[in-house]
């Protein structure tokens, strides 16, 4: 793990340290709920901007950083970058999307492993239009039962434009998402291992989007901690080591 004192970021405000493996949920209760369910006396790593943010022991043993991001890539762009720069060396985006293509049921997870980039930040830090995940990561995330999806970012939850679903569907997108191209533009520019998984919140039609149940989102959001917690530990890209006493 790396030191409180390791860097001065300008957002986060680190409360204690930061395992170089960090699950990233966009909600920070998202973040409560999966440091609760899948680490050993997690504390509380970050709390400003409501951003919250959790480290602890994970069940093999070694430290485990739940961090929330916000909504949409401008948010995630600043956490990412400042864990980044903090020492996180993998990180796995567990959100919502919401299904385009048929037979993606509600509270289904899935692995984005590949991403469409409509997003603004992507854009901005130069990357290319379609992005891809890393792959022993994702190759564990399917293993663990998320089959394997193209996704595409975008910045607006409420768009108004009445065609760009069909233009995201011609594309091949089968999810839409507001964060995971921006964590894999980060990902590749900073050197470090980035994936995307995502459990399925919405079903939209042509004129039509059937929404999750409140129990059921909260279900899947330990279920999405979980089985990405798995797939860091089945394929590490780091020394994960525990930390010594």
């Amino acid at each position: 793990m790396h030191a409180v004192s390791a860097t001065s970021p300008i957002h986060l405000r680190p409360a204690t340290e930061l395992a170089e493996r960090v699950l990233l949920p966009g909600d920070p209760h998202r973040a409560l709920a999966v440091a609760q369910a899948v680490l050993e006396k997690p504390l509380m790593f970050n709390h400003a901007r409501g951003l919250w943010g959790y480290t602890g022991t994970a069940p093999d043993g070694a430290p485990l950083s739940v961090q929330s991001t916000g909504m949409g890539g401008p948010s995630a762009a600043i956490v990412i970058e400042e864990l980044i720069d903090l020492g996180a060396r993998s990180l796995i985006r567990i959100g919502t999307c919401a299904a385009l293509a048929p037979g993606l049921e509600l509270g289904t997870l899935v692995t984005a492993h590949e991403v469409v980039a409509a997003d603004g930040v992507s854009a901005a830090l130069g990357a290319a239009p379609r992005l891809t995940a890393d792959e022993r990561l994702t190759r564990a995330l399917v293993e663990g039962g998320a089959p394997a999806v193209t996704a595409v970012s975008t910045d607006l939850f409420y768009d108004p434009r009445s065609h760009i679903l069909a233009q995201w569907r011609s594309a091949g997108a089968e999810v839409i998402e507001m964060e995971a191209a921006t964590l894999l533009a980060l990902a590749a520019r900073r050197g470090v291992t980035g994936a995307v998984l995502l459990a399925v919140s919405d079903v939209l039609g042509a004129q039509s989007r059937e929404r999750i149940g409140p129990g059921a989102l909260e279900e899947a959001g330990i279920a999405l901690g979980r089985a990405g917690y798995a797939a860091l530990a089945t394929a590490p890209g780091h020394d994960q080591r525990p930390p010594e006493d």
